[in-house]
């Protein structure tokens, strides 16, 4: 049976605690990606849209097209598990206005000082601000069989764009730092949003060039 979380917000710092694990992966199954994934999600380590160091990705000039001021269906497919939560950001003109990933808080490593930190728990902004649409999603720290699909709806703000960047990211809790990546996987989507003129249009977002 696939794992469906309902919208989930936590005031100031999260800490989540699980046995160390090194990997962990996700798909962004809607909307559309805007890169071609392969079973596992990848290439998906490089901030703010996806990639590797040896691998950017392969585009797959999807926009999807939606109308301001809707719900947007938004599923994850959790495919090798990882304790930590998600954040969706949007990005009007360039990925440029995409925020730095989320603030980390971290210790040593079980092998001491010299090696890489280890992730112990990250901000989340409640509530979320622009760029910012969704924070502290489908917060999980128990162990499941994966894949593991997550699933929600978030609200496009009422604007004009012709390709918006929608970011979504999995920020991991018990996780060693990533070149590239740092504690974060990182997916997007392009949007294409057509405002409802019926409504006002949103403010805090920046004029579309």
């Amino acid at each position: 049976m696939p794992h469906v979380v309902r919208f989930l917000l936590v005031v100031g710092v999260v800490a989540l605690v699980a046995p160390a694990v090194t990997h962990a992966h996700f798909k962004l199954v809607e909307p559309a990606p805007w890169i071609v994934e392969n079973e596992r999600g990848d290439p998906q380590k490089a901030g703010p849209c996806g990639g590797s160091n040896t691998d950017w990705g392969t585009a797959s000039n999807i926009v999807t097209k939606v109308v301001g001021g809707s719900m947007l269906p938004l599923k994850i497919l959790e495919t090798i598990y990882h304790p930590g939560h998600y954040r969706v950001a949007l990005a009007v003109n360039s990925m440029t206005e995409l925020p730095p990933d989320p603030e980390t808080k971290t210790r040593p490593s079980h092998r001491g000082e010299w090696d890489r930190p280890w992730s112990v728990a990250a901000m989340i902004e409640v509530p979320a601000q622009p760029p910012l649409l969704a924070d502290g999603l489908f917060i999980h720290h128990t162990r499941e069989p994966t894949p593991i699909e997550f699933e929600t709806e978030i609200r496009v703000p009422n604007i004009n764009c012709d390709k918006c960047t929608l970011q979504v990211i999995q920020w991991m809790a018990e996780h060693a730092y990533n070149n590239p990546g740092a504690y974060s996987y990182h997916h997007c989507a392009h949007l294409q949003i057509t405002a409802d003129e019926s409504q006002p249009l949103d403010e805090g977002w920046p004029a579309q060039h």
